[in-house]
C-alpha cells in the first residue's frame, strides 16, 4: 500500500515538472532572446547569448516610450484596484448581510456580469454621453466596473462566514455602521481583499481590448498597447521585441509573487457557499 502511495506521489511531481517545464519555456525563451544580438535574436533559439546586450533594455525605453506608458499602466491600476476593491467589499457586505428579495435580485444581476458579453457600440455610446471616452477617468472606471461582478461574488462568500454576532456586539458598544464595515468586517476579509486587489491588478495591467477601443491618444495608452506598437515598427529586431515584452511582463510577475499566498487562500474561501 505504501508502495502504491510513493509512486503516486512520484508520478504526481514528475508530472507537475513537466507542466511547469512547458509553460516557463515561453518566459526563457523570451529573456535569453532579450540579451541578445539582432542577429542572434533571429534564430528565436534557447541558446544562452555569447555577450550579454543589456543595452536593448535602454533602447526599448528610449524609442518605446515605455516611461509614460509605465505611469499610465500604474495609474490605471492602482486607481482600478483601490475603487474596485473598496465598491465591492462594501456592496458584499451590505448584500450579504441584508438578504431580503430585493438584495437577492440586486446580488443575482451583480453577478450575472461575469457571464455576459461587452457590448462595445452601447459602452462607446454610454462614455460618449457621460464624455469620458478617451480619458483616463473614463478607463479607470471601465476597468473598475468590468471587475466588479466577480470580486463581489468573492468577496459576498467571504463575508457569509463572518457570524453576526460580530456585528450585533460591535452595534451595541456603539459602532456605526461605517464604523462596523472599516474598523471590524474590513481585518476579518483582509485574506479575500489582498486577492481582490491582485487579481483585479493583473486583469487591468494585462488588458489589450478595452484602451486599444476607448483610448484614441497614444501618450494615454498603458504598456500593453506599447508592446503591440512597438512590435509593429521593430518588428524584425526581436532582441528588442522581447525586451519590450520583458519589461511590460515584469510588474505582473512582481505583484503575483507578492500576493500569491493570499490568492490560494481567499479564492478558497471565496469558493465556500455561505
Amino acid at each position: 500500500m505504501k508502495s502504491r502511495v510513493t509512486w503516486k506521489k512520484i508520478g504526481v511531481n514528475i508530472l507537475a515538472w513537466i507542466l511547469s517545464i512547458i509553460m516557463l519555456t515561453p518566459l526563457v525563451l523570451i529573456l535569453v532572446n532579450s540579451l541578445k544580438t539582432s542577429q542572434a535574436a533571429q534564430e528565436m533559439s534557447l541558446r544562452l547569448p555569447e555577450t550579454i546586450e543589456l543595452e536593448n533594455y535602454v533602447t526599448v525605453i528610449e524609442r518605446g516610450k515605455l516611461g509614460i506608458t509605465f505611469i499610465n499602466s500604474m495609474t490605471y491600476s492602482i486607481f482600478s484596484v483601490l475603487l474596485c476593491t473598496l465598491t465591492s467589499a462594501m456592496a458584499a457586505f451590505v448584500l450579504s448581510r441584508n438578504r431580503n428579495k430585493t438584495n437577492k435580485i440586486i446580488y443575482f444581476l451583480i453577478v450575472l456580469g461575469m457571464a455576459m458579453p461587452i457590448n462595445f457600440i452601447a459602452l462607446m455610446k454610454v462614455m460618449q454621453t457621460l464624455a469620458i471616452i478617451n480619458k483616463r477617468i473614463g478607463i479607470i472606471l471601465l476597468y473598475a466596473a468590468i471587475q466588479t461582478p466577480f470580486n463581489v461574488f468573492l468577496i459576498y462568500s467571504f463575508v457569509s462566514k463572518i457570524p453576526r454576532d460580530i456585528d450585533e456586539a460591535a452595534i451595541i458598544d456603539g459602532c456605526s455602521p461605517l464604523q462596523l464595515f472599516f474598523s471590524i468586517i474590513i481585518p476579518l476579509i483582509k485574506p479575500v481583499l489582498v486577492t481582490v486587489m491582485v487579481l483585479t491588478f493583473l486583469n487591468t495591467w494585462n488588458e489589450y481590448i478595452l484602451p486599444l477601443y476607448f483610448l484614441g491618444s497614444s501618450d494615454k495608452w498603458p504598456m500593453t498597447l506599447a508592446v503591440y506598437n512597438f512590435f509593429g515598427m521593430y518588428f524584425r529586431d526581436w532582441n528588442l521585441v522581447c525586451a519590450d515584452i520583458v519589461l511590460t511582463s515584469l510588474p505582473v510577475v512582481i505583484v503575483y509573487l507578492l500576493g500569491q499566498k493570499y490568492i490560494v487562500s481567499g479564492m478558497t474561501a471565496g469558493a465556500v457557499k455561505g
